[in-house]
């Protein structure tokens, strides 16, 4: 586990090196500047989400379903043998970002939500129902939690998720379709404006939440004890009972998601 974090942990830092980004021979002040506007940042990193929930969810628990894999809600009880439905993974990558030092916020919510919990309200929810029309994200300052705030549009990638909701026996809504607008995922932050520091820090955040989560599903499937157990190594479900390692699922992250962030990187030097 130690490996694959500082793997990742690497990663961004590494990144911004190759953009071109603040030379070590520059001051520790000019390191400081703030040169990224806290909206750039969480669209960044919600592009970074996008990109791993969509693998997760088409590559692993779409195809892991049609190898027999199971995917639960409750797949962390002792009792349940199965990985992490998509919005759970979700979960699992905001509660890795809460543990840590970094001030960023993750939820995902809807107006049709499978949890009471998740149902937008107020001004989210006003926002929400733009989102579902035009598909654009929307920033705005939240006066209560005097926090940043960003929403972006969660579609109906796979039918993983279509007939997980449509099915789920406390779904609300029971029509979705492939291209709908589900839910929208919200990120939160208490800065107007951050570092290349701040920026790296945010990314390797959600970076190290992707590890955690996974992780845990891969150390779930070890110590399975009824169910046939997936072989972890470098093949996906497309080819057989196989998953990933963490190493190789976040490889494939990282080739989908990298050039958008080293365009952000190097137009904001």
């Amino acid at each position: 586990m130690k490996v694959v974090t500082t793997y990742i942990i690497l990663f961004f830092s590494v990144l911004i090196v190759s953009c071109g980004g603040v030379p070590e021979e520059k001051s520790e002040s000019a390191g400081e500047e703030k040169v990224f506007a806290v909206d750039e940042v969480l669209e960044m990193v919600s592009k970074e989400n996008d990109v791993t929930r969509t693998l997760y969810t088409k590559a692993i628990v779409g195809k892991g379903k049609l190898q027999g894999m199971k995917f639960d809600e409750d797949w962390r009880k002792d009792d349940v043998e199965a990985g992490p439905l998509p919005a759970l993974f979700l979960r699992g990558v905001a509660s890795s970002i809460r543990k840590g030092p970094v001030p960023l916020g993750l939820y995902l919510g809807s107006d049709f939500p499978v949890n009471a919990a998740n149902k937008f309200e107020g001004k989210q929810a006003d926002l929400f129902q733009k989102i579902k029309k035009d598909q654009k994200p929307e920033f705005f300052y939240d006066e209560e939690q005097k926090l940043h705030t960003a929403m972006f549009a969660d579609l109906a990638s796979a039918d993983a998720c279509v007939t997980c909701h449509n099915k789920h026996p406390q779904t609300t809504k029971t029509d979705w379709k492939l291209g709908d607008v589900m839910g929208a995922t919200t990120w939160q932050y208490p800065k107007d404006s951050l570092t290349y520091k701040e920026t790296v820090a945010v990314l390797n955040a959600y970076a190290k939440g992707t590890v955690d989560i996974y992780m845990a599903y891969l150390d779930e499937v070890e110590d399975f004890k009824t169910s046939e157990k997936p072989e972890i190594g470098n093949k996906w479900p497309e080819e057989g009972k196989y998953l990933p390692t963490a190493e190789v699922f976040l490889d494939s992250v990282k080739k989908l998601s990298s050039y958008e962030t080293m365009k952000h990187l190097m137009v904001s030097k």
